[in-house]
Formats: structure tokens, sequence, C-alpha cells
């Protein structure tokens, strides 16, 4: 099948990845767009995990302010180099994340970051829930299989694990939104910390 400079053109608008790997990638899917989209996704997230190893302390601090004053957050945003921390798409991507933080009240960076009380605390929880569902006492296996509900703690409460607001599938998380970015601009990004403030909170 004929590539076209079209076909071309829109795959590289719905990506961002070069001229090159879209041609690359339609040819190779038979001019198939939702599996080019897929193929070029796939390579992208595999050529940004080589990348999460590399060193990141060159960034931007982001503050954003929001109803009136009432609610203000700072995030920490690393890339490699000053130059990708000059560009407008990678002070976007630190501006996002602190609007997520603002409207979604992550505790948390990551699953890794919280406590080994709280997620003890919340599999009690969880057990003392499905004790009182049913009459007869599940077995120890299933009990922490309905454990498993931590990713929904996780989901609710790491920003890393949280469905980005702007994403209408509520697929997209904010990790992922990352690693999207770091397949686009070639390094390594990662969220360092941030901080979270609520008048009279």
């Amino acid at each position: 099948m004929e590539i076209s400079a079209a076909m071309v053109k829109d795959l590289r608008e719905k990506t961002g990845a070069g001229v090159m790997d879209c041609k690359a990638a339609l040819q190779g899917c038979n001019g198939d767009f939702e599996k080019a989209v897929a193929y070029l996704r796939e390579k992208g997230l595999a050529a940004a995990a080589k990348k999460a190893s590399r060193v990141a302390n060159q960034g931007v601090i982001e503050a954003y302010i929001h109803a009136g004053g009432r609610i203000g957050v700072l995030v920490e945003l690393n890339c490699e180099t000053d130059f990708v921390a000059r560009l407008p798409e990678f002070k976007e991507l630190a501006h996002e994340i602190a609007l997520q933080i603002a409207a979604m009240r992550p505790l948390y960076l990551s699953p890794e970051e919280v406590p080994a009380e709280v997620i003890e605390q919340e599999k009690e929880n969880y057990r003392t829930l499905i004790a009182q569902e049913s009459d007869k006492p599940k077995p120890p296996k299933v009990v922490e299989q309905e454990a498993g509900k931590l990713q929904k703690f996780y989901a609710e409460f790491c920003l890393l694990s949280q469905p980005y607001i702007r994403d209408e599938t509520h697929k997209l998380t904010i990790k992922d939104l990352i690693t999207e970015k770091v397949a686009k601009i070639g390094e390594n990004i990662k969220v360092r910390r941030f901080v979270r403030y609520e008048l009279g909170g």
C-alpha cells in the first residue's frame, strides 16, 4: 500500500514521533493507522524504559495557585538537561502535574512511598469489610486477594498512579503521561517532590 504524506502527517500529529518513524510504522502496518499508533507507542515506551535509570537533576519548580488563592501547589519536575527544562512542552507538563495535584489531593508520590503502616491499615480495613459482608469467614488467600484493592487506594492517593484528569478514558495515569513525554523528548523525566497547601487545611 502506498503511504501518502497526509497519512504520515496525521500520524505525526497524533503521536509526536518523527517523520521517518511514522512512515516506517505505516509501512510496517500496511497503512493501518491504529496499528501504527500502537506500534509507535510501544516503541516509545520501550525507549522510555531504557532512559529511566539516567540521572535527572535539571528541571523546573512549578507553582500553581487555584480558587482565588485558596489552594497552592509547588512541584519539582526533573529532566536531564537545562535545554529540555526550557522547552515549552516540558513546562506544560509541569503545569499539568501541578493542576492534577491541586484537583486530586494526592498524599504520596508513588505506591513505593506509602508507609508500611498505612498499607497494613488499608489491608486490615479490607479484611474487616470482607468479614462483615459474609457470615462465613473466607480463606486467608481470598482475603489477601481482596487486599489487592490496594490498587484503588494507590489510584486515589498516589500521584503517579492517579488517572490524568484531562484523559476522558480515565486509563492514562500521570506515570503514563510522563512516560509519553520521555518517549517524545528523549530524556528521563521524574517528579521529585511536591507540596499542596489548602487554606485552613
